[in-house]
């Protein structure tokens, strides 16, 4: 059976990197570690320039605030700390380090060697958010924070997100197929903190080889996989936790508040890493594809590597690209050049030609956008109140519960940019909205 919900669209898969296995990339000589890599506050740098650190070395946290941590990947020198712009146009603070290529491990890496029963859940939260581990599918939001505020809640069911539903990418779906184990044991520890009993994979159809070994490894029945229909955005929690259990987010709820906790597959096997070896989030698969990429492949990053660097990897370009996105091509971030870096949430890197112009679409009013809209929501209103400034009466039409997941503007006939004018709507009313 597979589950589903109502709304969203079919587009072209592209899975071009679906058999390619995961490949470590070799750290550079120079990484330019950015210091907000999540949703919250930035972490603070804690070393300066001229400091000698080691695989797993604390870069920089700010523990009293909504914060995880940020490690070194390599052995090195600290060169510079800058200030540069990252995906989303925010000046970050960025510690530059140059490689040593010794691989000197931290003193402070040790697996955590109490056993998991014996542990508290407040324990094992905390070990977690020192190993600065936030949501790799694609959101960053802290880990920690998520399963801390779980713990107050009347939580009752425990979904993977192993979806995978952007076009393009393959990071989670090479995963589940080379490191099953990891993720299920990543799944069992978030049990044990939460207290549940169960806990489900949520993993698309198209993914049918990626199901039947999870099944395999599981080998019991407390932990389920559920094929869901490969549907564009079937990925987001509130369609995953709709399609499992039935249970409607309302508008300004989160997950929690209808008893429900959802995971990305990859941040599962953060945790389990983290546990077993003690080694903190310092890398992570990034599918680099596109149609101007000589050789689309998966490679198991680290942080702070320049995307030119990865497209050089993969051969460079067959064409000059008429696009850059970090991301999946609905829900990414474009960029102007290939001048950026992989972080925590860099789930893919896509070099793309031939992108449609939508830069001066108009809308024909055929109501494609509300038909298909998985929250209910009629996105030509959103566009026409913003492309004339009248962002109060958008948010009378509920603009804010908008999940920006482009279904809309995929499946418009009319070419109207919706996604850019829905997210300058919801810019300027959190700006000027009396409660921040």
């Amino acid at each position: 059976m597979a589950y589903t919900f109502k709304g969203g669209v079919h587009p072209g898969e592209h899975k071009l990197t679906e058999r390619s296995a995961i490949t470590n990339f070799p750290a550079p000589a120079h990484l330019c570690i950015p210091l907000q890599q999540h949703i919250g506050a930035p972490a603070k740098a804690l070393v300066s320039v001229g400091d000698k650190v080691c695989v797993g070395t604390v870069l920089g946290d700010t523990p009293d605030a909504l914060c995880v941590p940020v490690h070194s990947p390599v052995s090195g020198t600290v060169t510079a700390i800058s200030a540069r712009v990252d995906a989303m146009g925010r000046k970050v603070e960025h510690v530059e380090i140059d490689n040593d290529f010794e691989r000197t491990r931290d003193n402070a890496v040790e697996p955590f060697t109490k056993p998991i029963l014996e542990a508290s859940a407040e324990e094992l939260i905390e070990l977690i958010r020192r190993a600065g581990i936030c949501g790799m599918g694609g959101a960053g939001f802290p880990t920690y924070a998520k399963l801390k505020s779980a713990l107050n809640a009347n939580v009752d069911k425990l979904i993977i997100n192993a979806c995978e539903c952007e076009p393009y990418l393959t990071a989670d779906h090479r995963l589940l197929l080379e490191d099953p184990a990891a993720v299920i044991g990543g799944i069992k520890i978030v049990m044990r903190i939460l207290d549940l009993g169960d806990a489900t994979i949520a993993i698309e159809d198209n993914k049918r080889d990626a199901a039947l070994l999870l099944r395999q490894t599981i080998q019991d029945e407390l932990i389920r996989v559920h094929l869901l229909k490969t549907k564009y955005p079937q990925g987001d929690e509130r369609q995953i936790i709709y399609a499992i259990t039935s249970r409607q987010i309302p508008a300004g709820k989160l997950p929690s508040d209808v008893g429900a906790v959802v995971l990305n597959a990859a941040t599962c096997a953060a945790i389990y890493s983290a546990l077993v070896t003690g080694m903190p989030l310092i890398d992570r698969i990034v599918t680099v594809t596109g149609d101007c990429v000589q050789h689309p492949m998966n490679l198991r990053v680290p942080f702070g590597t320049s995307f030119a660097d990865l497209f050089e990897y993969c051969g460079g370009f067959t064409a000059e690209p008429d696009k850059i996105v970090t991301g999946g091509p609905m829900m990414g971030s474009a960029r102007f050049d290939a001048d950026g870096v992989v972080t925590k949430t860099t789930s893919g890197l896509l070099a793309l030609k031939q992108v449609k112009d939508r830069e001066n679409g108009t809308c024909i009013h055929c109501g494609k956008c509300a038909e298909v809209c998985p929250m209910y929501l009629s996105p030509l209103y959103f566009a026409a109140y913003a492309k004339v400034g009248e962002y109060t009466r958008a948010l009378e039409f509920d603009v804010m519960s908008c999940v920006e997941c482009g279904a809309c503007a995929h499946i418009c006939p009319g070419a109207v940019p919706l996604v850019q004018y829905i997210r300058t709507a919801k810019t300027y009313i959190r700006e000027h909205s009396p409660k921040k």
